[in-house]
């Protein structure tokens, strides 16, 4: 009995060590190796991260350099045009590659003309600002919703993989033979959802910015629009 207790403890502490064996390996595995085991999916995935990387890193650039001090710009060609320099308003304007200024150069081009033609010509160089900032931005919030179908679709792929392992062994499986199929499921669907939601979250932050933005321009618009039906010094003397 004891020569049976022995080799039955033996055998314990040898399956012991193959399992803290196996724990070790799984947790030695490099974070792509992981992402590997997720199969085919992942390309498309990794495809669509980096896309998401892209477009969020452009966005942010275009909306930071289309920022300009607005009330300094308009005091700056309200003195311009007080003095009749029209050309050299156009000039400081040319001066700044911001959409603030191809919106104001666009109605100074118009003065002489009746306002509504001044105010046309702001509305249609407005609508070309708001579309430049608003550029990919679609292909945000398509990631954002793509990403997790595909992650979902990895999920039902990895389920029929390890069912067709179970039909294939005729039911006579262990946890081992169902992993790749476990694998498959979760991580695609983990990662599907961790794209999905940072596409989402900064298709939501960035279109904040952009809104205020365009916010901004039209208030800069109606204020340069106001100052030049604004009554001139000589209109006020007479």
């Amino acid at each position: 009995m004891k020569i049976i207790y022995f080799f039955l403890l033996q055998t314990q502490a040898a399956e012991a060590d193959t399992l803290m064996q196996m724990l070790q390996d799984e947790s030695s595995m490099s974070f792509f190796e992981i992402l590997r085991q997720g199969g085919l999916l992942m390309i498309p995935l990794f495809i669509l991260s980096i896309v998401a990387i892209y477009v969020i890193a452009e966005r942010w650039r275009t909306i930071a350099n289309s920022k300009m001090d607005i009330n300094t710009t308009l005091n700056n060609i309200e003195s311009l045009l007080k003095t009749g320099s029209q050309q050299r308003a156009i000039q400081y304007c040319e001066e700044f590659d911001k959409p603030l200024a191809r919106i104001l150069k666009a109605g100074i081009r118009r003065l002489g003309r009746p306002i509504r033609d001044i105010e046309e010509s702001i509305k249609k160089a407005g609508k070309k600002e708001v579309f430049t900032l608003e550029k990919r931005m679609d292909w945000l919030a398509t990631i954002a919703g793509v990403a997790p179908l595909i992650g979902f679709t990895g999920t039902v792929t990895g389920m029929i993989r390890a069912f067709m392992d179970i039909q294939s062994l005729q039911g006579n499986v262990n946890p081992s033979v169902l992993a790749g199929g476990i694998w498959e499921a979760l991580i695609t669907t983990a990662t599907g959802l961790i794209v999905g939601i940072i596409a989402y979250g900064f298709y939501n932050f960035l279109l904040g910015k952009i809104n205020r933005t365009i916010f901004e321009l039209e208030n800069a618009s109606a204020d340069f629009v106001d100052l030049l039906q604004a009554p001139s010094p000589k209109k006020k003397e007479a």
